[in-house]
């Protein structure tokens, strides 16, 4: 059926830019978006005085893999240091409450990754907040990523166990071999030309490496302080793009990141600050990367962190100089181009998914701004 979004002030994150209009989908899809629209046949969702953004985008996160309230986890491999043969949707609960605290604060997709227990962690897929309770209904995109993990996460896990990598010299060592493992192999098949005898066998491991050397797929990684400037070293020595996820202490790389070209996930920031991993939580780099042409998104890193606060990190990345208007793109077309899907979602336009959160309030701005509904696919999923 269709349905007509009415009155709303529309932040369209696309070539419509704002408007005051009406928002027609059919079919799960965003038809048109004009000033005076009509269609007698659609069901009408009266928006007046309200806020329609496309849904918020959550580049890193990992609800669905952690039951905070019972302690258990399926997201984290940790038996190897390298274990890039295993995938995060394998281990995702579609009916876990973290997807319905998402769509309360107007997530409509997150792209879920693997814990950092691992140097390399698996691959990370991009999932919609809500489907037809199963994972594989809501996953939009199986292979965002590879996701690695540097400093104190590996660290904390093998050093108790006296393997490698306990220092941040072999996380790096961990991770140059397993590359020059992936390059190896690579020739191999190239030396094969194609004769089964000669292939080398298939190792699934080793096959994820290859694709992100083919630039069939970017590095996540979980990265912070110093550890940046190791990773930036490693792409260079190895030709891979990545993104820098956390990036806490990015102000003190501002060149460096911005001659790499790499897109930043920034956050959270509602860690303490002062010691190990979080010495230095400063979304100010966020306006200045963004100033400098770096393509920022902000992170819940859930369920870790409340969902809701994705927006308040908008707000502070605002208070540090960014404008409101690229603040919402770093919740939005940011974040979505960050995961490889904004072709469907990310901006509200004719012929993408219609993912819409409605705010009573200004998202970022005001700080009683709420979601008073959420859709998925031109279905309300979320009223509050």
């Amino acid at each position: 059926m269709k349905k007509l979004i009415t009155g709303a002030q529309v932040i369209t994150m696309g070539p419509q830019g704002t408007l005051k209009g009406n928002i027609l989908i059919e079919d799960g899809k965003i038809v048109r978006i004009e000033a005076d629209l009509q269609d007698a046949q659609a069901e009408v969702i009266d928006a007046q005085g309200l806020i329609a953004i496309p849904g918020i985008v959550d580049a890193h996160s990992h609800i669905g893999g952690f039951d905070l309230a019972a302690g258990t986890q399926d997201v984290n491999e940790m038996v190897n240091n390298i274990t890039a043969e295993v995938e995060v949707i394998d281990g995702l609960d579609p009916h876990s409450p973290s997807f319905h605290q998402a769509l309360a604060a107007g997530i409509t997709c997150s792209a879920i990754a693997p814990g950092s227990g691992n140097v390399i962690g698996g691959l990370v897929c991009a999932v919609k907040s809500a489907g037809q309770g199963t994972i594989e209904s809501m996953c939009i995109k199986r292979d965002v990523a590879l996701k690695a993990a540097m400093g104190g996460n590996p660290k904390g896990v093998y050093g108790k166990r006296n393997q490698m990598p306990m220092t941040r010299m072999g996380v790096a060592a961990v991770l140059r071999q397993y590359f020059c493992d992936v390059q190896d192999y690579m020739k191999q098949q190239e030396e094969a030309q194609g004769d089964p005898k000669k292939m080398p066998k298939k190792d699934v491991r080793l096959e994820n490496g290859a694709r992100v050397l083919r630039h069939q797929m970017p590095v996540k990684m979980h990265c912070t302080q110093f550890d940046m400037i190791t990773v930036i070293e490693l792409a260079r020595q190895f030709g891979f793009d990545f993104t820098l996820d956390h990036a806490w202490g990015a102000s003190d790389y501002l060149d460096e990141i911005v001659q790499a070209g790499c897109p930043v996930i920034f956050g959270p920031i509602g860690v303490a600050k002062g010691f190990g991993e979080s010495v230095k939580v400063d979304i100010e780099s966020v306006a200045q990367l963004n100033r400098r042409g770096v393509l920022c998104a902000i992170m819940t890193d859930g369920p870790v962190y409340q969902p809701w606060l994705i927006v308040e990190q908008a707000g502070e990345a605002v208070r540090y100089g960014t404008s409101h208007e690229d603040a919402l793109r770093m919740l939005t077309i940011n974040p979505a181009k960050i995961i490889g899907c904004d072709d469907r979602i990310g901006s509200l336009e004719p012929g993408k998914d219609a993912d819409i959160a409605l705010f009573d309030g200004m998202p970022a701005l005001d700080p009683s701004a709420v979601v008073r509904k959420t859709m998925v696919n031109g279905e309300v999923v979320y009223e509050g």
